[in-house]
């Protein structure tokens, strides 16, 4: 008897440890398909002068379009390039202004936005009309593209007002339907601020409508950005001026494809007081279940630089309480981006620079916002002007600038996000 009680403890041990080996093994399996894939990082390096940007879009197909400024030798140029194949190679870029036109010599990246092999960028033109009393005047063009970016149109006019002003820092987004909405900041009815102001085409970017004003006293370089969710309802955010020099971002809603917006909503609340622009837009998403997200930066009643993210499940009537990013004391935070699936899987990436580092930094979540990885450092060289976009089956595109003597590098990257945490999937 003692001794078939002695085999049964050995065998009831011995089935423990191989249920924990399995269980071990199974737990190693989830961790690994919870776990992100990285690619290879693609570089594109340009001997000229300066290069701004860049933009990113990905397709389902998983080719990447990239679009940026560059000057050399007083000459600047808008440029695209695109990846023909999934995970590159970068194709060989083209120029999309005409040779008559000279872009706006402090022209940010050009708004990007590509579906199928229509291509679509907006960007500043030197004012045709400018004079030195003016130095900041431009227009903003529209560009497209009906072959895949090999080639590119002669660009469109989108500011109807003919005034020697300028008019940039400006978003596009193209929804569902396939109207193209543009959105930027001028200042045409010569008040002391600037306003937002919104255009669209629904003929494929050969014609615009009539401007129309969205709102006034806009913050007047924190550029402007453009969104739709599963319901078509279309979300324009900007930074607003409040009296007492208050800095808040918003979110103003369009029902009806652009034609009339209500009333901008605060995001965060963050009583921020500064008398100028601070240069640092906000950047937003929707998912599939019609959650709006917004991140952006700002340094509060208290000051202190930071990043943080809202999200609103009312169509932007309200925002939940937000939520800080960044969490390393010895860097400065700046310039935030955000992509978003239809799953609600959240990449946000930032710079943070100290006084002897420039990095890019990004954060995860699975579960729509409710729990983000640590930060994670992308870039090797020091980094800048981060931007990412993810499309439809969770791949995601990085991209950002380093500076590779005597060259400028644009560094590509993408990464294919694990599946989403069941939260995910819930109504909210």
């Amino acid at each position: 008897m003692c001794k078939w009680k002695f085999h049964t403890k050995r065998f009831t041990w011995l089935v423990g440890i191989a249920l924990s080996v399995v269980s071990f093994a199974l737990m190693a399996q989830a961790e690994s398909d919870q776990s992100v894939r990285f690619s290879a990082k693609l570089t594109l390096d340009r001997s000229v002068k300066a290069v701004v940007g860049p933009s990113v879009r990905i397709d389902d197909e998983g080719r990447i379009s990239l679009a940026w400024m560059e000057e050399d030798k007083e000459i600047r140029r808008v440029r695209y390039a695109r990846s023909e194949q999934p995970g590159g190679p970068i194709g060989t870029p083209v120029t999309v202004n005409q040779p008559a036109e000279a872009p706006y010599s402090r022209q940010e990246a050009p708004a990007l936005a590509v579906t199928g092999d229509e291509v679509f960028l907006t960007w500043a033109l030197i004012h045709p009309k400018l004079t030195p009393d003016k130095p900041f005047s431009n227009e903003l063009r529209l560009s497209r593209s009906t072959d895949g970016g090999h080639t590119f149109l002669p660009s469109i006019l989108l500011n109807d007002d003919a005034q020697v002003i300028n008019h940039s820092f400006d978003s596009i987004h193209v929804s569902s339907d396939g109207v193209v909405h543009v959105a930027w900041i001028d200042g045409r009815e010569g008040k002391k601020e600037s306003g937002t102001f919104v255009t669209r085409s629904t003929d494929h970017g050969r014609t615009v409508v009539a401007n129309r004003k969205v709102d006034e006293n806009t913050c007047v370089c924190c550029r402007t950005a453009l969104m739709s969710g599963p319901d078509g309802t279309l979300y324009l955010a900007w930074r607003k001026i409040l009296p007492g020099d208050l800095r808040e971002t918003v979110v103003a809603r369009s029902t009806d494809g652009g034609q009339t917006f209500a009333a901008p909503v605060i995001v965060g609340h963050d009583q921020w007081v500064f008398p100028g622009c601070p240069h640092r837009p906000a950047s937003i998403g929707t998912d599939r279940f019609g959650r709006l997200y917004v991140v952006w930066y700002t340094e509060g009643a208290d000051e202190t630089p930071a990043v943080f993210l809202a999200y609103s499940d009312d169509r932007g009537d309200t925002f939940s309480p937000k939520q800080k990013l960044n969490v390393s004391k010895g860097t400065f935070p700046d310039h935030p981006q955000l992509a978003v699936d239809l799953e609600g899987r959240l990449i946000i990436v930032w710079e943070e620079q100290s006084p002897v580092r420039r990095e890019i930094v990004m954060r995860l979540s699975l579960d729509r916002g409710q729990t983000f990885s640590p930060p994670q450092k992308l870039n090797e060289k020091k980094g800048q002007t981060p931007t990412l976009a993810i499309n439809s089956n969770g791949l995601a595109a990085l991209a950002w600038m380093e500076h590779a003597m005597p060259n400028h590098r644009i560094v590509v990257q993408t990464l294919q996000l694990p599946a989403a945490n069941v939260v995910a999937r819930q109504e909210p």
